[in-house]
């Protein structure tokens, strides 16, 4: 059999832990022999990130701008646990957040449905998309450790020198600080992304922060949102037939819980990151969640919304069988694939992505999945396989 030839290639971004060990074996079994496969590789492991001072984060960012599509497997974000197990020069940043900045996207994360996987909350009928904010906030935060009595201040300096301050607390004893940040100009393209998306998708937006306690941080979002809906996008919605609304956090969450699905909601970067994780784990599993990153200039990242699985990585170096479940990583190179086929013109790619997405859905459908989801799932007598038998079971199907 001829391998479907690509013209562009693809940046592919390895990563970390037991997702790393999938992301070959997905390669091997899935990709490679069917697609002459082309992609310029970036290895994003920490223990790779660490020799190159992060530097190739920033160069698969650039080569995203330079491609139009990247692929992106999980990646370690180091904690003080992390620095001692690595042995690292620093602790750097989320790989995530350097590329999200760079790229100046939004995230939108939707559930992957299956039948005999259904949601915890039994009035979710259609997928709930999260559209998370792609810069800023805690993920580029700068924090201070405050050794003891003392005051700290929020200050900023004009170009003419003048000065703003505002005072953060005074400390009567230690304690800790953080300055966080966001630009009205990356608000404003995740707004439009958002926007965007929903009037493709004919699906309505719902937009919630916590503006009754932020009263100028958050309220900068929502008075953008709103601002550029009016301008921009009120006629196409309403002749769409579909809505947009602001509402506070904790609302949005009470709602959420009893709505049937089927819109898109749009977070602030941590809270897309936790909601995202909710959403996913009540429709079923962490992976089976899509993610992908689009920026208002057109480049898309696509990866899997869920960490490293850590714990299953340490069974895998003893020699103990796990069984990973790998959807996620494979929708995000089906989805980088697709994406690469129609920019390119390639309609042999993006039917293959298709192939490779109905065949991994019938392997779960006909009772062969990861042990996460032989837990949940309504299907009988389900066959519990293995990180690798899932994986040959979907070769099988495909």
């Amino acid at each position: 059999m001829d391998k479907i030839k690509m013209t562009t290639p693809l940046v592919e971004m390895d990563g970390d832990e037991m997702t790393r060990i999938l992301w070959k074996m997905i390669k091997d079994e899935l990709l490679l022999p069917y697609i002459d496969l082309k992609t310029e590789y970036y290895d994003l492991g920490l223990e790779h990130r660490n020799e190159t001072n992060d530097q190739v984060t920033i160069d698969s960012a650039n080569a995203t701008k330079k491609y139009g599509v990247a692929v992106k497997c999980a990646t370690i974000t180091p904690n003080a646990a992390r620095m001692t197990e690595y042995n690292l020069k620093e602790m750097w940043k989320s790989p995530n957040g350097t590329i999200r900045a760079m790229l100046d996207g939004t995230v939108f994360r939707a559930p992957i449905v299956v039948k005999g996987i259904e949601p915890c909350v039994k009035n979710w009928k259609k997928p709930i998309t999260i559209a998370r904010h792609a810069y800023g906030d805690v993920y580029k935060n700068t924090e201070m450790i405050v050794p003891g009595p003392g005051k700290v201040e929020l200050v900023y300096t004009a170009e003419d020198g003048t000065e703003t301050r505002e005072l953060v607390h005074n400390y009567k004893s230690a304690g800790v600080a953080q300055g966080m940040h966001n630009l009205d100009d990356s608000i404003e393209s995740f707004a439009r992304s958002c926007f965007n998306y929903a009037l493709d998708t004919k699906q309505s937006l719902w937009f919630a922060t916590k503006d009754t306690i932020s009263k100028k941080y958050d309220h900068t979002f929502k008075d953008i949102f709103q601002e550029i809906f009016d301008k921009e996008y009120k006629e196409a919605f309403d002749k769409a037939g579909i809505e947009y609304f602001y509402t506070l956090i904790d609302d949005a969450v009470a709602r959420v819980m009893k709505a049937e699905g089927g819109f898109i909601w749009a977070c602030k970067n941590y809270d897309g990151d936790v909601m995202s994780d909710m959403v996913s784990s009540a429709f079923g599993s962490l992976a089976m969640m899509t993610s992908v990153l689009v920026s208002p200039q057109g480049y898309y990242e696509y990866e899997a919304a869920h960490g490293t699985v850590q714990r299953h990585y340490y069974k895998h170096l003893k020699g103990e069988e796990t069984s990973t479940n790998s959807v996620a990583t494979i929708f995000a190179w089906t989805g980088a694939l697709r994406k690469r086929g129609e920019l390119d013109g390639n309609k042999e790619l993006m039917e293959f992505a298709d192939r490779l997405e109905k065949a991994t859905l019938d392997t779960i459908e006909s009772g062969k999945m990861t042990k996460d989801l032989a837990l949940i799932t309504t299907i009988e007598n389900p066959t519990v396989l293995n990180s690798e038998e899932f994986i040959k079971e979907i070769a099988k199907s495909l």
